[in-house]
């Protein structure tokens, strides 16, 4: 292999895992695609070179222009990567509700961060719509470019590339899609690229049973990341999808530790949510059929939370 060269050359190509410890007697085979090996740990790097490189074609960001977004933390930290390596400014509009991990992840990476509270400590719409709110006004400053990531469609074609990805290391056997919905970018994206190789594949989405509102329910707080944002997102098209499950917060965070104890996979909540679908739809499915799912990041962003904190893991042993 020659060297990449920038770090922009390193996003995609990560590997494709199957499980075998978590996953019970007469399930489908589970595959796993570890996007915890992005540069920054996450699946977002890809969104995030997606969303500038269509910025720039667009003629909407310059040399010594500012990028501005609102998130969570993993697309914070990839837009700070992307926007660092182009030379651009970046601020981001985040919460202390979300991991430490990821708000020091994005200071590190040299985004400027604004952090807007939330009332009970949890993702609820009213903290997303704030969020939202404060990144479009610092929009209106000269030379900015908010990338918008609700709305940007070019997050969609962004992760065209795993769709691909999974299809190759598959080799053409894959049944299903399973993730879990934010933007809906990264459910798309790959999703479309696997439907055409496979215009039968089965598409599922996840969402938090705490904000399900994708199921027909009402929007709720929840403690997993990077989903749920209390209402269907801009980008959300349910005729995408044959169905949608909802896993909670509970049950996630314990199927994130179980894999990293049993599977070697460090991941996040959204990841542990990601698995419990997939093997849910894996028993009806049966043993002759794949199930690709993914592992949207790595677990080093949730070593604050209750997700890893050591005193629970000893509780949780």
């Amino acid at each position: 292999m020659s060297p990449a060269r920038t770090v922009l050359d390193a996003i995609g190509r990560t590997a494709l895992v199957t499980l075998r410890r978590v996953v019970p007697p007469r399930c489908a085979r589970i595959v796993v695609k570890v996007e915890g090996q992005n540069p920054t740990g996450s699946m977002k790097d890809r969104v995030a070179l997606a969303m500038i490189a269509g910025a720039e074609r667009d003629g909407h960001l310059s040399t010594g222009g500012t990028v501005v977004e609102y998130t969570g933390g993993s697309t914070g930290a990839s837009l700070a990567l992307v926007a660092g390596a182009r030379g651009y400014r970046m601020r981001i509009v985040s919460s202390p509700v979300f991991s430490e991990d990821k708000l020091t992840q994005m200071a590190a990476l040299g985004a400027e961060l604004t952090l807007v509270p939330s009332a009970d400590g949890r993702i609820t719409r009213a903290l997303i719509t704030e969020m939202i709110a404060r990144a479009r006004a610092m929009s209106e400053e000269p030379g900015t470019h908010w990338t918008d990531q609700l709305h940007n469609r070019h997050s969609i074609a962004g992760y065209h590339p795993m769709g691909e990805e999974i299809w190759e290391q598959t080799a053409g056997r894959v049944d299903a899609f399973v993730q879990s919905v934010g933007t809906s970018a990264s459910l798309q994206g790959a999703s479309e690229a696997l439907r055409r190789h496979a215009s039968a594949l089965r598409v599922v989405a996840v969402e938090p049973a705490e904000s399900a509102v994708l199921s027909g329910g009402a929007p709720g707080a929840h403690l997993i990341e990077g989903i749920g944002i209390g209402y269907a997102p801009p980008l959300w098209r349910p005729d995408a999808v044959d169905e949608v499950m909802a896993v909670p917060t509970a049950d996630a965070q314990a199927m994130a530790r179980r894999l990293a104890r049993e599977e070697g996979l460090f991941a996040g909540t959204s990841s542990g949510a990601n698995v419990i679908a997939a093997i849910r739809l894996g028993l009806t499915l049966g043993p002759d059929a794949t199930v690709a799912t993914l592992l949207v990041d790595s677990g080093l962003k949730y070593l604050s939370t209750e997700v890893y904190r050591r005193a629970d893991a000893a509780t949780a042993a």
